[in-house]
């Protein structure tokens, strides 16, 4: 892999400037992919986007930039996207500094802008391996890149163009569909990370890199509406607590499973209700697959313990033998799952292999 430090002037970059919403951000003569359309919009507030124009106009240096030459010769920008944009747009004209747009200018100011000279490491070459631990490396600086990012970086291609269309806009397909359901924002990739682990069971860099040069994420983009319909289907009442659940993974699970989607409601209705389930958000799991560890059943309190060993004399319910109180565990008496409750009256103290078997069973 080559690592090359140029020095590139700003009249040369804003060559060729063009700003669109569906097809992009290009200059550099449109070699410069300045920002993937449907990739992160920009996000600079005035404060530092006027730095940047601030930082050029007194000849100091701004922070190294970093470009990916993609396999067509032609380049994408890794980090200074929004810098780049902040100093294009002012030579575009549009916005104004002290009331003073760039055309307002005298020549020798405006020279002086287009002459400034950029460093950017341009990365050639290389396997994807490497391109995306170099960039991981040198992702320390300015609004840095999610792992997502990164990736959409090394993995570029038609299939990443088209995957970005319907993942990665605050306005995007995968927003309007399911935003109730994820967590994140869409413009730093995170429906469409959570999408790709979903569908490759944690891969994520092997899907992309599979599906790099498809000419399309319809795979992808199907998988995301069955799952979403299905989530639906069973669930139509919808609770805060669905959101931010890893629904793509039960789907993959228990999809082919047979379920009562009105008994799932009413039991849902009644779990919510129920003070010894602490984890609501795992009412939904345990629904499709029955572990009562997703509830977080409430424990039995020291006291409660204490209580229950006084009063058996420090002997084991289920075997007879004796212990000491830190060689037992406290157990309901009358099972949760049968309406037993966390409550003194119901604890009882067995030893460790006795509960064990008794949680086995």
């Amino acid at each position: 892999m080559k690592i090359e430090l140029q020095k590139i002037k700003i009249k040369e970059v804003f060559d060729g400037y063009s700003d669109s919403a569906e097809e992009g951000v290009f200059g550099y003569g449109g070699k410069l992919d300045i920002r993937p359309k449907y990739q992160r919009e920009f996000v600079y507030d005035d404060k530092k986007r006027n730095a940047v124009i601030d930082t050029i106009r007194k000849s100091y240096p701004l922070n190294v930039m970093y470009w990916a030459e993609k396999s067509d010769g032609t380049f994408e920008i890794l980090d200074g996207q929004q810098r780049t944009i902040s100093f294009c747009r002012y030579l575009e004209g549009d916005f104004s500094i002290n009331n003073k747009y760039f055309h307002s200018l005298t020549s020798d100011e405006r020279k002086q802008i287009e002459e400034y000279e950029l460093q950017i490491y341009i990365c050639r070459d290389g396997t994807e391996s490497e391109k995306l631990e170099w960039f991981k490396t040198i992702n320390i600086a300015g609004e840095k890149l999610t792992d997502q990012e990164l990736r959409n970086a090394v993995y570029a291609g038609p299939w990443t163009t088209d995957a970005k269309r319907h993942f990665s806009k605050t306005g995007c397909a995968a927003y309007g569909l399911a935003e109730k359901y994820m967590n994140g924002s869409p413009i730093r990739q995170d429906y469409l990370e959570t999408t790709i682990k979903w569908i490759s069971n944690g891969e994520i860099e092997e899907y992309m890199s599979k599906h790099q040069h498809d000419d399309n994420c319809s795979e992808l983009w199907q998988y995301f509406q069955t799952v979403i319909a299905w989530v639906q289907m069973l669930f139509p009442n919808y609770r805060k607590e669905m959101k931010g659940l890893e629904w793509g993974e039960f789907y993959n699970k228990y999809h082919n499973n047979s379920y009562d989607a009105q008994k799932m409601e009413q039991e849902i209705a009644r779990l919510m209700q129920d003070e010894d389930v602490t984890a609501k958000k795992g009412i939904y799991q345990y629904l499709l697959c029955g572990d009562e560890r997703y509830l977080s059943i409430r424990a039995f309190t020291d006291n409660m313990k204490r209580e229950a060993y006084e009063r058996q004399n420090g002997i084991c319910a289920n075997c007879g033998e004796h212990f000491e109180i830190g060689e037992m565990e406290a157990d309901h008496i009358t099972p949760w799952s049968q309406g037993g409750k966390t409550v003194a009256e119901n604890c009882q103290m067995l030893c460790r292999d006795c509960n064990r078997r008794k949680s086995d069973k």
